[in-house]
């Protein structure tokens, strides 16, 4: 299929015929002489069984005469090229005043004739050679002997006749086998060498052959004008040397004849090139019509060829590609290589341009607003620009200080801006080590940054001071990471996690637990609970890894999470692992690459932790991967390699993914629910450490009965309490009582809407909801049996233990009730 970006029937070496019968006529001579892998290909197109070693008489008798197309080739071939060419020709002669009887006669009717019934001869009869030659010379040397010899007619004087005979023949039979050797098979005729060889041998062959036949044959030719015997060896002599030169000359055409064309053609290839330098716009160029796609038998080097490539290269690359691709092959190849290697000079120079470009971007940076915007300025490609680690380096730099800035306390504001601080002191550091070429650019860069964002930390720290300001540690919304001081509790989850661990079973884990229950809190916090001999490996297949297109996409970013997250959390350096290993043999390398990670574990056990499970499962279900590939190699590493442990998470049982199931075999599955009570207090009464805050009892207990120690819900409930007694004045701001608690419900229900929403859009079925909406509108603490609940008639059990396993409502009794107040007020004012 041709791209609209290209022309049709170009940069191949299969073109179409035109459908004219006059202009397909001199394509297929066009062909003949001047691209003859176009006329083998359309020989192909005609049928697939005229191949070099099949001859003409062959084909008819195998009922190959039903073949239209086969008719036309030969009906333009024999009849329609050898017509075109004498008329033509007589054209000419008529303008050099010839007489039109002579013309009529000798060119037309002679020349036709002998044109048609030679070059039919020659083509059907030419079995041992096959009819790839046998066609091509049979057109070639009917057009050729036609025109010679009607050209002979026209003007044969009798005084020239050996010569002009001569002449006449070797031309013929030269140039048709040195055309018909070129199409059928490529190699005769390519060599100055062996084309002179040929010539000088047949024409002492030629002499001979007169002087033989002068004798034999003296008085043969009685008829002719010329009676004296002198006369008459002299015109054999003459024949025969005129035969041999001509013929040597017509043989070895395709090895003078781009000499001869060279100067003419350089003419026009640079006409085209100067006008396409002219045009402006994406639009298709003028390349096509460079002698180099239509002449194949030009060997000498197109100067300027490679200039004309570079341009359309970058004006149309689609284009581009095709002359490209087209020209590797042929004698012009040279070409690609230099037209490459421009455009490499020039992709080089562009990204210097570009690398200061950005450079003066980053400069241009003087407050901590812009600093957060610059890297959506910044475009980087690792594979080619020499700069990248360096850009990425200020592009992570600028999301960290974007994401500082987005914290809604001015306590988190201080606290991550601090971390960027130290990880630009950290990278400072480095760039003072380093021995990139543009290191020395980039390192005044970072130092304005640093003290950009130290400044602004500083002012920020003593507007804080001035404000008294009650510091608000809660994160909401955002899994904890291993650097948040707020982490607390879940002790006994990963007492239980170590235990399995260290189990000779070596089962896999699911971790399960209702959304925002904080798996992948506990999951970056892993390193803090267990032992050191145990190394973390997380990943977020909610990421790059589940969305990738292929497996390589996905086992590099697998591999890339595994890195990053040893390096994270227990300073374990493992080695690297490249795309394009995995392009070759995906599992095969990633097998391998495990072996070397199990070599850096040396006598550590890796915890493979892969969260939002139900993600990777989605993607297999739409075909992106294939289940026995993944879970099969999930299930061959928890088999075979005992350094290795399994844990999935999610917020679904293992019951409900039977592929799963049945991959993961005697999975231990840890429920992660509600805080501990002493835990929830710890995170409402003291957060962080010198947190300023200090409730009453009665609020406190307030704060665990709406929340029922839900750690997300917690947080939300207590970052509004921080919020609204920060609006209060400083005599009572630092005293959190039942009023506030209660004050603070409002907000923690509308900034939450979408766990909330989350729970009616996603967790329950449309009974389960309506059940949900009847419980609220009784009101706090209400309990519903399920007597009262027969009014609804498309309830079903199944609806009930959903909600039940979605941890929504628990049994009381004979009856249900909310398990969270916060959870059911929302649902009341729905």
């Amino acid at each position: 299929m041709t791209s609209p970006n290209i022309p049709r029937n170009a940069y191949t070496d299969a073109p179409e015929q035109h459908p004219n019968l006059i202009l397909g006529s001199l394509q297929l001579l066009f062909w003949l002489f001047f691209r003859p892998k176009a006329w083998r290909n359309h020989l192909k197109r005609i049928d697939a069984d005229l191949e070099p070693n099949s001859s003409l008489l062959f084909l008819l008798r195998r009922g190959r005469w039903r073949n239209l197309a086969l008719w036309r080739l030969l009906i333009q071939g024999y009849l329609v090229l050898p017509l075109l060419a004498n008329l033509i020709f007589g054209l000419v002669l008529l303008i050099f005043s010839k007489p039109s009887e002579n013309i009529a006669f000798d060119v037309v009717v002679f020349g036709v004739v002998f044109c048609v019934v030679l070059g039919v001869a020659f083509g059907a009869f030419c079995v041992v050679l096959g009819v790839a030659f046998g066609v091509a010379f049979g057109m070639a040397f009917g057009v050729a002997f036609g025109v010679a010899f009607g050209a002979f007619g026209a003007f044969g004087a009798f005084g020239a006749f050996g010569t002009g005979v001569g002449v006449a023949f070797g031309v013929v039979l030269g140039v048709a086998f040195g055309v018909a050797f070129g199409v059928a098979y490529g190699a005769f005729g390519t060599g100055v060498g062996i084309g002179v060889g040929v010539a000088l041998a047949l024409g002492v062959a030629a002499v001979a052959f007169a002087v033989a036949f002068a004798v034999a044959f003296d008085g043969s030719y009685k008829n002719l004008r010329v009676e004296d015997k002198h006369l008459r060896v002299e015109f054999y002599q003459h024949f025969g040397v005129a035969l041999g030169v001509a013929f040597g000359v017509g043989v070895t055409i395709n090895s003078w004849r781009p000499w001869v064309s060279y100067p003419l053609l350089q003419q026009w290839n640079m006409l085209l090139y100067r006008l396409d330098k002219k045009r402006i716009g994406n639009d298709i160029s003028l390349l096509r019509w460079h002698s180099a796609f239509w002449d194949e038998w030009q060997h000498i080097r197109l100067y300027g060829l490679d200039k004309h490539l570079t341009l359309v290269s970058e004006r149309n690359p689609v284009e581009g590609q095709a002359a490209i691709d087209y020209l590797s092959s042929s004698r012009q190849r040279w070409s690609v290589q230099a037209a490459q290697h421009a455009q490499q000079a020039a992709q080089q120079a562009q990204q210097a341009a570009q690398i200061e470009s950005d450079a003066r971007s980053l400069e241009g940076c003087v407050d901590v607003e812009a600093i957060r915007k610059a890297h959506q300025n910044l475009v980087i490609d690792e594979l080619e620009n020499p700069a990248s680690p360096l850009l990425r380096i200020f592009s992570l730099i600028s999301e960290d200080v974007d994401a500082a800035l987005n914290q809604q306390s001015t306590y988190n504001r201080l606290l991550a801006l601090r971390a960027v601080v130290d990880r630009l002191n950290a990278r400072l550091q480095n760039l003072n080590r380093s021995t990139e070429i543009y290191a020395p650019r980039f390192r005044p860069i970072a130092q304005s940054w640093r003290e950009i964002i130290v400044n602004y930390v500083d002012e920020l720290a003593k507007e804080r001071e001035f404000l008294q300001e009650i510091d608000n540690p809660y994160i909401i919304g955002v899994p904890l990471n291993e650097q948040l001081e707020i982490f607390i509790g879940r002790t006994s989850i990963g007492l239980r996690i170590e235990q399995l661990i260290l189990d000779r079973r070596r089962p896999p884990l699911l971790l399960y637990g209702q959304r925002r229950m904080g798996k992948t809190s506990l999951l970056n916090n892993l390193g803090k609970l267990l032992p050191n001999s145990i190394i973390p490996l997380f990943i977020d297949l909610q990421g790059p890894s589940s969305s990738a297109s292929d497996y390589a996409g996905f086992l590099y970013n697998l591999a890339r999470g595994m890195i990053t997250s040893a390096k994270r959390q227990s300073a374990l350096t493992l080695p690297s692992l490249t795309r394009e290993e995995l392009e070759k043999d995906a599992f095969t390398n990633f097998d391998e690459w495990l072996d070397k990670v199990e070599q850096a574990l040396e006598d550590n056990t890796a915890l493979l932790s892969l969260d939002e499970f139900e993600v990777l499962d989605s993607a297999i279900t739409k075909g992106r991967f294939d289940e026995e590939d993944v879970l099969g190699m999930l299930r061959n590493l928890i088999q075979h390699r005992p350094k290795f442990k399994i844990l999935i998470a999610g917020s679904h049982t293992i019951q409900e993914y039977q592929r799963w199931a049945s991959y993961l075999i005697n999975v231990q599955v840890v429920h992660i629910s509600y805080l501990k009570e002493e835990e929830a207090r710890q995170l409402i009464q003291r957060p962080v450490k010198d947190f300023t805050l200090r409730y009453q009892p009665n609020a406190v207990k307030r704060v665990l009965q709406l929340t029922r120690c839900h750690p997300y819900l917690v947080q939300l409930l207590c970052a509004e309490i921080v919020v609204l007694k920060n609006e209060q004045d400083l005599s009572v701001r630092r005293l959190a009582n039942l009023a506030d608690v209660e004050a603070a419900i409002p907000a923690a229900l509308s900034s939450g809407g979408l766990f909330f929403a989350d729970i009616q859009n996603n967790q329950v079925d449309a009974a389960g909801l309506a059940i949900l909406r009847f419980i609220a509108a009784l009101g706090e603490g209400a309990i519903v049996t399920r007597k009262s609940l027969s009014q609804f008639p498309d309830v079903v059990e199944s609806s009930l233990n959903l909600l039940l396993q979605r941890e929504l409502i628990e049994e009381v009794g004979d009856g249900y009730k909310f398990q969270v107040e916060l959870i059911r007020r929302w649902f009341a004012q729905q």
